[in-house]
């Protein structure tokens, strides 16, 4: 059997139509098949690359944290240098109010631990999202993600989960007095990058706190510094109650965390103990390669700074008749074409001129381009007019 027969065969599929492209090694910008063909990577992993592919800082804290130990207890019981450090460095460079760091594998996690910490705060059940949102295909983060196609076949679900539309001042009402907690994505990520307005999310801030709500920011893809600062909380000046992160704090490794205060945080200790608890969470390697993720971006404020200037390259650079618009925020933007058939062709074009673009979860006429963030503008313009090159072939 090929390698390809067995990966259809033996390895569990998610769409009917995987690309099953089959990747000899990655570097820096790219990713090169088994054949050494090399495509120029504007998805990042899903905005989960931040720095690129095999960066040296992260694969030699990788190295080292490997040579010296790996899973050795079930998460918090004993002290790991690269877990605290982690944790200390994020409450350094986050709001005073976010200081205790709760590490698991993923972002699903990560939401799943900030709705038990907002119900356990509260001692209330309901829970708020909005329309077109995702946090996760665990059963927790699908009770409230925003999109009824892919919920359905997995019903019964948690109860008490309600969502309103996004980015609507008025809905905002619905958060009320039993309102645990309200889940929003400070961009929507599967919707194609919509960005809500800085009023709207001091709105719903100042609502959460009307109400007693627990307001819990996703940033599962915002993190770290795709919009132009670390934190989108940065970007529009909204702190939450929780946050949860994932995807790029980790640089290429799976890591997820969800942070509050040390005070709220405290309450999954006690009454009952083992409040949430996590074998792998925190894993020592991963932790290491978030460390030296976040820390090259502290070292080397030109690569957050660059952001914004380079969103505006993409932006000069992709006028094309056939694109309607360009959504989103720094490094996440999303070409919409307005046309299912050329967004297919744009991505699967794309593989055979040696680049490497994406779908949305749910919009099919929009593309992604979410590239590691140190990408140079000369591959922004070389990228630009690959992608011109393949509008321009329907």
């Amino acid at each position: 059997m090929s390698s390809q027969d067995i990966f259809f065969k033996h390895q569990a599929q998610t769409t009917p139509f995987a690309k099953a492209l089959e990747i000899s090694h990655s570097e820096g910008m790219f990713i090169y098949d088994i054949d050494g063909k090399r495509y120029l990577d504007l998805v990042a992993g899903v905005s989960a690359c931040t720095l690129g592919h095999a960066h040296p800082n992260i694969i030699n804290a990788i190295n080292t944290q490997v040579k010296r130990y790996l899973h050795v207890m079930v998460y918090g019981e004993y002290i790991q240098s690269p877990q605290y450090k982690l944790a200390q460095l994020l409450a350094q460079n986050l709001p005073k109010k976010l200081d205790c760091t709760y590490f698991v594998n993923s972002g699903c996690e990560a939401i799943e631990g900030a709705m038990k910490l907002a119900k356990r705060k509260t001692s209330r059940s309901k829970i708020i999202s909005f329309h077109n949102s995702y946090h996760g295909s665990t059963h927790g983060a699908l009770s409230i993600m925003g999109q009824e196609h892919y919920k359905t076949k997995y019903r019964p679900l948690l109860g008490d989960c309600y969502q309103i539309p996004y980015d609507c001042i008025s809905a905002l009402q619905k958060i009320d007095y039993q309102t645990a907690a309200v889940v929003v994505e400070p961009i929507q990520g599967a919707s194609g990058f919509r960005v809500p307005s800085t009023l709207w999310l001091k709105q719903l801030s100042k609502r959460c706190k009307e109400v007693g709500a627990q307001l819990i920011f996703d940033e599962i893809q915002t993190c770290f510094g795709r919009t132009g600062k670390l934190f989108a909380l940065q970007t529009f000046d909204v702190v939450p109650d929780i946050l949860c992160l994932a995807k790029g704090m980790g640089g290429g490794m799976a890591i997820g965390a969800f942070i509050s205060s040390k005070e709220d945080m405290a309450l999954l200790k006690e009454n009952p103990m083992l409040g949430h608890i996590t074998t792998f969470g925190g894993h020592p390697v991963n932790c290491a390669a978030s460390l030296a993720t976040l820390q090259t971006l502290l070292d080397e404020p030109d690569i957050i700074d660059s952001v914004i200037r380079k969103e505006k390259l993409f932006r000069d650079n992709l006028v094309h008749p056939k694109i309607k618009e360009i959504r989103g925020k720094g490094l996440m933007l999303a070409v919409e074409l307005g046309n299912k058939d050329w967004c297919n062709a744009l991505v699967e074009k794309g593989y055979e001129n040696g680049l490497i673009t994406f779908f949305f979860l749910f919009t099919k006429t929009s593309v992604r381009i979410s590239p590691p963030l140190n990408i140079s503008d000369e591959q922004i313009v070389e990228a630009c007019q690959k992608i011109k090159h393949i509008l321009n072939q329907f």
